[in-house]
């Protein structure tokens, strides 16, 4: 019987997740991985596993997570970045996870709850929309090696998630990144110890016009909180310096962004394609019309006609090719 190892929270979607697969014949291991030593959702996930009939598997990544997500997501704003956890967490925690764990159980394959596909064109695997555009999970997805997309099966690719919730009583969810518990960030980082330090609030002349609370508390856009006026944004973070810099919306277009750490499917196809959209943000302002990618270092510039709205440093960029993702890499810079 073939078998697959299938990440496993005991929400609705991984839920779903292995009812798909055992209707396909699969044999379904489920993996639980602890990642900030939450209890009550391990009992969660034992008992769903068992009320569906399928074994389950305990994998403690607590130091891990800590260590490549916790102290990662903190230094990052330290850096007056914006750190995006959930794409590390699937590149670096979730899915290398399960690759080990499966190796180790000598099963074939491995899945998730993620709303998203797994395509195949000239002997490359390509992480793919998912049908249901307002859940499609694939701009999450596009650190995951070729070794991992080979073995990978994607059961909710297909599914309309408002169907699905349907099928359920209880329809609660967990939203937001998972080891803030529902706290603000800021809030979280101050409890972590991380400074928060006063600060100047400049405008683009460098005149200084108040005072911050710290610069995590603050994102590239953003056009409430202490010190900010009215009509005014956040365009710019000097965490060097301690400063941020207000101004007018239309300082937040930019139509040439620099990234690196990049991870790409076909370096021939990313360059000569013309017909390659992008996404900085999940949802939201993004461009819509193709971009001109070149390399530079050991990353790239893109450049765009139709202007990106208020990138930031250390938010991933993804690029797409109709439903394909060719690949991605991180914001480093913009002009």
């Amino acid at each position: 019987m073939k078998s697959v190892l299938l990440g496993f929270s005991g929400g609705i979607d991984s839920c779903t997740a292995a009812e798909i697969l055992l209707g396909e014949g699969y044999r379904v291991v489920a993996l639980t991985i602890d990642t900030i030593g939450d209890e009550a959702m391990l009992s969660r996930a034992e008992a769903k596993a068992r009320d569906i009939g399928i074994e389950w598997l305990r994998y403690d990544a607590c130091t891990l997570f800590r260590r490549e997500i916790i102290d990662y997501f903190i230094a990052e704003y330290h850096k007056g970045r914006t750190p995006a956890p959930c794409t590390r967490c699937n590149t670096m925690i979730k899915w290398h996870i399960l690759e080990a764990v499966a190796n180790e159980h000598n099963i074939e394959h491995i899945a998730t709850g993620h709303y998203f596909n797994i395509e195949m064109q000239d002997g490359k695997h390509y992480v793919a929309k998912g049908l249901d555009p307002a859940k499609d999970q694939s701009y999450y997805l596009w650190g995951l090696r070729q070794e991992t997309l080979q073995r990978a099966l994607t059961p909710m690719g297909n599914r309309i998630k408002s169907e699905v919730k349907e099928r359920f009583s209880d329809k609660s969810e967990s939203m937001g990144i998972c080891f803030l518990s529902g706290r603000h960030y800021a809030d979280f980082l101050q409890s972590e110890g991380a400074a928060m330090h006063d600060g100047a609030i400049l405008t683009t002349d460098g005149t200084v016009i108040g005072y911050h609370n710290g610069i995590a508390r603050y994102t590239i856009g953003q056009r409430r909180g202490s010190g900010i006026p009215e009509g005014k944004r956040v365009v710019d973070i000097d965490a060097q310096n301690n400063t941020i810099t207000i101004g007018d919306n239309a300082l937040l277009f930019k139509h040439r962004i620099h990234i690196a750490e990049c991870n790409i499917v076909d370096r021939k196809e990313l360059l000569s394609a013309t017909d390659i959209t992008i996404k900085i943000r999940g949802i939201g302002r993004n461009p819509e019309l193709p971009v001109a990618i070149n390399p530079c270092g050991e990353g790239y510039t893109i450049t765009t006609r139709d202007a990106m709205w208020a990138p930031a440093k250390g938010q991933p960029l993804v690029f797409y090719r109709n439903n394909l993702v060719l690949g991605g890499g991180i914001v480093v810079g913009f002009d």
